[in-house]
């Protein structure tokens, strides 16, 4: 268990999650079951699903995973971007998490065209 920490895909994945949690803890109340929840649950896809797949059988699988992990990805950088043209989020925080979220694309594609030699978990 745990073969997934080794990726460099997840655990910039994993960071990314504890950043959108942190910029959207000043969010108001009234967002709390709103966007601030979409966001946290859209960054936590990401990473649950790199783990996932890690931890599933043959690459095609593990590719499968990482196909939905690119899709919420690409789902929490629109509600970023929503979340600043709406006020809540600063400029600043913004293009460093945008950043972030780009990085970890790059990780995914990367991940997409060599996933690692042994996808499932036996240590």
């Amino acid at each position: 268990m745990g073969h997934f920490r080794r990726l460099v895909g997840w655990r910039r994945a994993f960071d990314l999650c504890v950043e959108v949690n942190a910029a959207t803890g000043s969010f108001p109340e009234e967002e709390r079951f709103g966007l601030t929840a979409q966001l946290r649950r859209a960054a936590v896809s990401v990473a649950s699903n790199v783990a996932e797949g890690s931890g599933r059988g043959s690459p095609a699988q593990f590719r499968h995973a990482v196909r939905i992990a690119r899709g919420s990805l690409h789902e929490l950088a629109t509600q970023l971007q929503l979340a600043q043209a709406l006020g809540l989020l600063p400029a600043a925080d913004w293009q460093r998490l945008d950043a972030s979220a780009s990085e970890v694309g790059r990780l995914l594609t990367g991940l997409l065209r060599c996933p690692p030699k042994r996808p499932t978990t036996n240590d």
